[in-house]
């Protein structure tokens, strides 16, 4: 009888201590990971959510007045609307264009065709280029006097357009080269969306007589929603914090008279250039507000878009 007791209690034992290790061998493994985005991630939103509310806030840590007057100082800054409004066409513009552009092309990869390495090198040069040397290549085909682009036009007839200079096609300028920029890391995730489509759902739709295009609009689209729903948000997240692109095209100015404005560089001006912290960091909490409504409203239509 003892000696059951004794086994008994060594089991017990056991038992507990694997269920201990089975316990901190997950979390020694994610401790590094969960240190690094409390420290980089979740300490900086915490911290500049809360510096968004102190008024005349200083690098010493002076503040004036805790309260909401810097939100209703950016949200009447003629500069901060302009600069909404020049994010919002661009998310609207480049990313569904970029998406369809992706949808076909990647449609078109996933087929045996001629040159498909020559035309996969091409499509995913950008990926691995930088970003600054990439700009300043479309800087000169964006030229007015012996750029690529207008040299294009003048075959059909059409007039130098001064792309980088007249604020009137600054935007379009932008969005053209971004839209290219975009391209290769959703031809991507895209591609990787049609490599999982089951070649079955094919085969019954060719032996049931469907054509090449009722194929791709009856089952590919509906079987790559959620691809396509996850290269939306995360493209659109991306467009909302267009800042970069504006430096090699526009010699780091925000356009042509100061006229493409977007939120990020309005951020970058208000606290590199004015040092007006407090603003910010308002400017910062508002875009990430409008960000999270428009992925949470995104995420809804995409789980009723599913039909499968």
């Amino acid at each position: 009888m003892k000696r059951k007791n004794e086994l008994v209690k060594e089991g017990s034992l056991v038992e507990r201590a694997t269920k201990t290790r089975a316990f901190f061998e997950p979390v020694a493994f994610l401790a590094p990971f969960m240190v690094g985005l409390i420290l980089f991630t979740v300490y900086p939103f915490i911290n500049v959510f809360i510096l968004s509310f102190k008024q005349n806030y200083k690098l010493s840590g002076a503040f004036s007045s805790f309260g909401l007057k810097n939100y209703a100082d950016v949200l009447s800054d003629p500069n901060f609307l302009n600069g909404l409004k020049n994010t919002g066409l661009y998310v609207l513009f480049v990313v569904p264009i970029a998406t369809v552009l992706s949808l076909f092309i990647a449609n078109a990869l996933n087929h045996d065709i001629k040159l498909k390495a020559v035309f996969q090198t091409s499509y995913f040069l950008p990926m691995v280029t930088s970003i600054t040397a990439v700009g300043l290549v479309w800087k000169w085909l964006f030229n007015y006097d012996y750029g690529l682009i207008n040299y294009l036009l003048s075959l059909f007839g059409i007039s130098a357009i001064n792309w980088l200079n007249n604020p009137a096609y600054n935007l379009s300028a932008l969005i053209i080269y971004s839209v290219w920029s975009m391209l290769p890391f959703t031809i991507i995730l895209l591609l990787a969306g049609f490599q999982n489509v089951d070649p079955q759902y094919y085969t019954a739709a060719r032996v049931d007589g469907a054509k090449s295009g009722k194929i791709f609009f009856r089952i590919t689209l509906p079987l790559l929603a959620p691809t396509i729903g996850l290269t939306t948000i995360i493209n659109m997240i991306s467009a909302s914090k267009v800042f970069t692109e504006l430096f090699p095209l526009f010699n780091g100015k925000p356009g042509s008279a100061y006229s493409l404005y977007t939120v990020v560089y309005y951020l970058y001006d208000m606290f590199y250039a004015q040092w007006k912290l407090g603003k910010a960091a308002a400017s910062a909490i508002i875009l990430f507000f409008i960000v999270l409504i428009l992925t949470l409203l995104q995420l809804r239509i995409q789980r009723k878009w599913k039909n499968y």
